[in-house]
């Protein structure tokens, strides 16, 4: 008798305590929730002081070179740039002649790009290409082209295997004061860069014709420099090809392309309207590119340490300036200020707590960090650096002072023109590439970052509890068979519930692909083409339905455990890709699919808990819906004047230009998780 009572197994450590978090599902999801949102709120109390990782680098070791000689040879070309309009004459062919004329004269090579405007026509097989590669250049005219000018700076120290970038974008119709500025800058620090003997890396200027976008003359340059092509539709237009290149180009500017060595760093200079409430000039640093990509941080570091301690330049960073007047923010700063203060009070070595005004300045920088990252569309056109694996950035210089009065646009010259100069001469000083510093962070001012080691702990917290609440749910499914017969009826169950959601991705997927088939009708408005898009996604999903049968006859706690186990796998794998996109898509995702539950079950309780339940899944269900959250979300960073529903069908087109996998989430985690809560909550058990 003894040998037939086998002793039981106890199971291992960790299944044992797998069961008992499923067994406390409910209150796991409760603490992993509240703790995740606590620590975005404590992201800004614990970021770092930023700090040059490189020693190479070495910013602000040497006097500055540029003189007022080339101040004053750059006002001049400000003074000519800004004369051709008042002359009358032709912009678009006089600015890169005058250009060339004066490369040419300071003995840098020289030549014109020309290129064609893009289109932003959505194409299903070029998505998973570079962006430039879904060019549609049909039905282009012969003067439908811009002219970059392009200047390049021999190394006498470099062997031409590296180079640094300087962009200037401008427009070739009617240039401004602005854009001319900026080319003067860019000029006086390109004069000094020909006459010094420590160059050891190649320097570049691209002035970029931006009368058909910015990003149009950088990306198409960014191309033919890295893979030259053939275009066919040039030859239609030789002969007057032939007479426009005898106007642009004299006998000191040669018409075949040039290029130097591998790129270091790219830096796109903008000079913009100044705020007059600052105390001095301002230096707003652009930095996100596609997927959320950013440059090492190390350039952006060198840039604030040059222009706060050596030209004595306020550095900014894009705030969200709606929470700079919060009240629960400021109410959550004085909770943190007051509890690091009675840390100190305990021992002094603990360091926790910031002042008020700058936990509030860090929010709003974070939330805007956050929200330009999660975009997953480029802040300027230093993003087509960033599908070469350029670290690029763009600085928009604001001047204090009034266009008219000389003496300050000098000083103005002069100081920006030394701010350039330093970051020239910290990259030239580097052997390698960036690779010291961090890649992924989050800024919080310009000079405090969040590193990827802690941002994740947040994220991670909010997704913890998926894959629990699943387990939970298949669990009590399964505890409600208790025969052979039952069981065979679950897995069907199961198998119903995953027909259903492999149904919807698939539906996710044909929704990805009808703004191609939206784009091809002509004369749509923004708004126009939105509502078309939901009304043929509607309809697929109608009949869809019809074919598969109703799906009222779904277990909805089978569905919303298969719900559930989709929007893990989709958020951790959008998390590699862009975390900022996973981050946000978490917030709204996880509540939602957590709350899902029929609201025909909160009519039969008819408790108060229940009705507030329904009331809870209806909002989130409303706010969910990808336009309403991406125009709510918008309206909080940016402001709500002006926005409008096809606002969302202009952010999808950038989408498509920049091939973002952000558009793959939306349409294919994103949405179908929707849906099925939405189908949860109507559910007619």
């Amino acid at each position: 008798m003894e040998e037939d009572h086998k002793p039981t197994v106890k199971p291992r450590p960790v299944v044992r305590i797998g069961i008992l978090l499923i067994s406390h599902s409910l209150l796991v999801s409760i603490v992993c929730c509240t703790a995740g949102l606590l620590a975005l709120l404590l992201l800004p109390v614990l970021a770092k002081n930023t700090y040059v990782s490189e020693n190479a680098l070495m910013p602000g070791s040497a006097n500055p070179m540029l003189s007022s000689q080339d101040v004053m040879e750059a006002d001049g070309l400000v003074k000519e740039l800004t004369s051709l309009n008042m002359k009358g004459a032709e912009p678009r062919i006089h600015i890169p002649r005058l250009l060339g004329r004066h490369l040419a004269a300071l003995g840098a090579e020289v030549n014109h790009h020309r290129f064609y405007p893009q289109f932003n026509q959505f194409h299903p097989l070029h998505f998973f290409s570079t962006p430039d590669s879904a060019i549609s250049q049909g039905n282009l005219s012969c003067s439908n082209y811009g002219v970059s000018t392009i200047g390049i700076i021999r190394a006498p120290r470099g062997d031409g295997k590296e180079a640094i970038v300087l962009v200037t974008p401008y427009n070739s119709m009617k240039i401004s004061q602005h854009e001319a500025l900026s080319i003067g800058i860019a000029y006086s620090v390109f004069s000094l860069l020909t006459r010094v003997t420590w160059l050891a890396k190649d320097i570049i200027w691209l002035a970029a014709d931006s009368e058909y976008g910015e990003y149009a003359p950088v990306a198409t340059w960014l191309r033919e420099y890295h893979s030259p092509a053939f275009k066919l539709n040039e030859e239609v237009c030789c002969e007057i090809d032939e007479l426009n290149e005898k106007q642009i180009i004299g006998m000191e500017v040669s018409d075949s392309f040039r290029r130097a060595g591998t790129m270091a760093a790219a830096l796109v200079i903008k000079v913009v309207d100044g705020n007059e409430e600052v105390e001095r000039d301002m230096v707003r640093i652009n930095a996100e590119a596609a997927n959320g990509q950013m440059p090492n941080l190390d350039l952006i570091n060198v840039v604030n340490y040059l222009a706060v301690h050596r030209q004595g330049l306020r550095v900014e960073v894009e705030k969200c300036w709606s929470l700079l007047h919060s009240k629960w923010i400021k109410a959550v700063g004085e909770i943190l200020e007051l509890i690091g203060k009675v840390a100190t009070s305990l021992n002094p070595r603990w360091k926790f707590g910031v002042p008020v005004t700058d936990y509030v300045e860090g929010t709003a920088t974070l939330a805007s960090s956050l929200y330009k990252q999660a975009l997953g569309i480029p802040t300027g056109s230093h993003g087509a650096f960033r599908d070469y694996q350029v670290d690029s950035i763009t600085l928009e210089i604001s001047p204090k002072f009034s266009m008219s009065n000389k003496a300050r646009r000098s000083e103005f010259l002069l100081r920006s023109g030394r701010l350039i100069e330093g970051v020239v001469r910290s990259v030239n000083n580097l052997l390698e590439k960036f690779h010291q510093s961090f890649f992924l962070y989050l800024l919080t001012s310009p000079s405090k970052f969040i590193s990827v080691g802690v941002y994740m702990i947040a994220f991670a917290l909010l997704i913890a509890p998926l894959p629990i609440v699943a387990a939970s749910l298949y669990s009590d499914s399964s505890r409600s068979t208790s025969s052979p017969r039952k069981d065979i009826h679950r897995s069907w169950k199961w198998l119903h519930a995953a027909k259903l959601v492999f149904i919807v991705h698939l539906w996710g997927i044909i929704v990805s692909l009808l703004p191609y088939f939206i784009s091809q009708i002509n004369n749509f408005t923004p708004t126009t083409s939105f509502f078309t898009w939901v009304l043929l996604s509607s309809s697929i999903l109608f009949i869809m339905y019809l074919i598969i049968g109703s799906p009222e006859n779904r277990n909805w706690i089978i569905l919303k455990s298969m719900t559930i186990s989709y929007s893990f796998i989709g958020l951790c794998t959008m998390s590699v890709i862009n975390f900022a996109t996973a981050e946000l898509g978490a917030l709204l995702m996880v509540p939602m699919c957590l709350m899902a539950q029929p609201l025909k079950l909160s009519r039969k309780t008819g408790s108060l808990k229940a009705i507030a339940r329904s009331a809870f899944n209806l909002v989130l269900g409303f706010t969910g819906f990808p336009p309403v959250a991406y125009i709510m979300l918008k309206g909080i960073i940016e402001g709500f004047n002006g926005v409008s529903v096809g606002d969302f069908w202009k952010w999808v087109e950038a989408l498509w230009a920049w091939n973002s996998a952000t558009y793959l989430y939306i349409c294919m985690v994103y949405l179908p998780c929707w849906v099925l809560c939405i189908q949860i909550i109507f559910h007619r058990c």
